[in-house]
């Protein structure tokens, strides 16, 4: 099941695993486990409260996984907010039914985090490190990860018993190979003869402020901890290059290259070794005048190799007998061995591709290696260093300079950015995202934030700007271009509701489109995936009711083009499975069992919400209903 998790993270709840072994790295820091009691919760799921630093981590990570691009800021922390009662709910279910995963399966998780790894393998000291900067104990994350775990493996057994019947599957196909018949006539949009007034104008600008802003705009100091500014301050001479020179040479070598063939004479039940001994000794004298493959191919007892002119390809030391290793080592290229026995029998061995081991000069590599070598040597300092950053600028939270200056980093500043764009380090989407976080623009320092593995910045306000509504005069033509479509789109939707209500009181489609001057078109037999037809329009038929009693559907479509489509949808026709799509079948029985799958585990959600002892201290707040 863990491997399972590892491998798709697809899951509800594979961002809750995602979010705490990203602990170090998404700004979930040590106010989320901090509670002096003083703070009124901001919900509360039956004795587990949640305070409102609670929700606006949550809603950074949420804001960083829409890529900062989310507008309505108040709906995007309900719906953190939802989502934090949501775990909590399915938490206290698998609780209460006694669910766990073992120690040993959280630890051999935990060692499979590429965050906790140095060169592939587990780094211990990599783990206390990253865990100290956020002032978590190793105890407090391993019970964050367990309570993860469970929720993902209880949701994957859910998904994995949903299974899709062959009703299931035909009834998929019933619906995705659906045909429909249609007419339909389009009403143009035209501002063409539209007037406007000063009152519908200044009207309209009063309604719709808010979409002729000036940006919310952030400037910040900041100080950043690279592994490349430590790594400079490392001081290098010859003496200690050359030494790691000497513990790196694998990374500056190339490995000898070295081909065999060979020709074996098994020792068995219908040949002892004595005979198998002579023949490969007769096989030896052949060699001075027959080629070793064509002997190979006639002799050889190794019928598979044999074929191949007894190629073994390359030579891999320690898969034979020690003696094999010895005489495919010594030997030179062109060189056949005598006789040399192993527990399968006698071989000839010949080398037949030979490219000696390289190992680069020291002075050819000395830039790569001074690089390498101050690289190495800083980590350690950076590590600490990191651990310092992260608690001075939370103890002098109101205050960037302090941290500055006892880790001897430089206090920078940025211009003015948005939150969706900016130059500099402030071009990163991870640095806006918490610039304007609640607690940067209240002016508190920022915890670290990971830009990559050995890139840490720390932000604090320097200057911020409300959005500001543009006057009137300087936006008053987009104004009026908006006002005008508006109209015109109104307009469309008047017409398309009259020629409704003509047809729906059994007027023709043709009769009606030559009153107002429009033209019917047909489409017969559309498919859900007809490509060349428009999307939207296609959508909607599809989504409409079937026609009753011989009588034709009718409803209309908004486009995106400001265009109305009035339809007149005739004929459904049933589909069947196809030839194509049975070859598909196994593919879409998984889908759809997934998608059963998917439902429960959400209508169980539901249930458990709607029994669970919810209380929400948010005022007006829908995150209750």
């Amino acid at each position: 099941m863990l491997t399972k998790i590892r491998e798709k993270s697809q899951g509800a709840f594979a961002g809750v695993i995602l979010t705490v072994i990203c602990v170090p790295f998404f700004l979930w820091g040590i106010n989320n486990y901090i509670n002096d009691g003083q703070e009124a919760p901001v919900a509360s799921v039956g004795k587990k409260d949640f305070y409102q630093r609670d929700v606006t981590k949550a809603y950074e990570k949420y804001q960083q996984s829409l890529g900062g691009l989310a507008t309505d800021d108040q709906s995007i922390k309900l719906q953190a907010l939802r989502k934090l009662i949501k775990d909590e709910v399915l938490l206290q279910y698998v609780h209460q039914k006694g669910l766990t995963v073992t120690d040993d399966a959280i630890r051999d998780f935990i060692q499979t985090l590429p965050y906790f790894q140095t060169d592939n393998k587990f780094d211990e000291q990599k783990y206390k490190q990253l865990l100290g900067q956020q002032r978590m104990s190793s105890s407090e994350f391993v019970a964050q990860i367990k309570n993860a775990l469970v929720m993902e493996q209880f949701q994957q057994s859910i998904l994995d018993s949903s299974f899709a019947t062959p009703y299931d599957l035909e009834h998929f196909f019933k619906i995705q190979n659906q045909t429909r018949d249609v007419e339909y006539v389009t009403i143009p949009t035209t501002t063409a003869n539209t007037s406007l007034s000063d009152s519908d104008i200044n009207a309209y600008y009063q309604a719709h402020q808010t979409a002729y802003q000036l940006p919310e705009q952030m400037a910040v100091e900041y100080i950043e901890l690279t592994l490349d500014d430590i790594a400079k301050t490392i001081e290098v001479t010859d003496e200690k290059l050359k030494a790691f020179y000497d513990e790196q040479a694998a990374q500056y070598s190339t490995p000898e290259r070295r081909k065999i063939s060979h020709i074996l004479f098994e020792i068995n039940d219908n040949q002892d070794e004595k005979t198998a001994l002579e023949k490969a000794t007769q096989a030896k004298a052949q060699l001075a005048t027959k080629d070793f493959a064509s002997v190979a191919q006639a002799l050889s007892d190794d019928k598979l190799t044999g074929k191949a002119g007894g190629d073994l390809g390359l030579f891999n030391a320690g898969v034979m007998d020690k003696e094999f290793d010895n005489a495919a080592t010594a030997l030179k290229q062109g060189d056949v061995s005598a006789p040399v026995k192993s527990s399968f029998g006698y071989h000839l061995i010949k080398v037949t591709e030979l490219t000696p081991a390289q190992v680069k000069p020291f002075d050819s590599v000395k830039a790569q290696l001074t690089k390498a070598y101050q690289k190495s040597q800083a980590e350690n300092a950076f590590y600490q260093q990191a651990e310092s950053l992260t608690e001075i600028s939370y103890q002098n939270s109101d205050n960037i300079k302090v941290a500055a200056e006892q880790l001897s980093l430089t206090v920078k500043k940025t211009g003015l950015f948005t939150k969706t764009a900016g130059e500099g380090v402030a071009a990163d989407e991870k640095i806006r995202s918490v610039a304007f976080s609640d607690e940067v623009i209240n002016g508190t320092n920022s915890t670290p934030i990971e830009l990559d593995a050995e890139h840490l910045v720390v932000l604090r306000v320097l200057e911020h700007k409300a959005a500001e509504n543009k006057p009137l005069e300087q936006v008053k033509s987009v104004v009026v271009n908006a006002l005008q479509t508006q109209k015109a789109q109104q307009h469309a939707a008047d017409i398309a509701k009259e020629i409704k209500t003509k047809l729906l009181g059994g007027e023709s489609l043709a009769k009606v489109a030559a009153e107002y001057k429009l033209s019917v078109q047909k489409a017969t037999g559309l498919t859900r995936m007809k490509k060349e037809f428009n999307v939207v329009l296609n959508e909607a038929i599809f989504k409409a009711a079937k026609p009753v009693a011989d009588k034709p559907s009718i409803f209309s479509v908004a486009l995106p083009s400001n265009e109305q489509i009035v339809v007149s949808l005739s004929k459904v026709q049933d589909g069947a499975m196809t030839q194509e799509d049975k070859k598909r079948a196994v593919l879409a029985t998984k889908n759809i069992a997934k998608a059963i799958g998917d439902s429960e585990f959400n209508a169980l959600i539901n249930t458990l919400e709607q029994k669970a002892d919810i209380e929400v201290n948010l005022p007006n707040s829908p995150a209750a209903q």
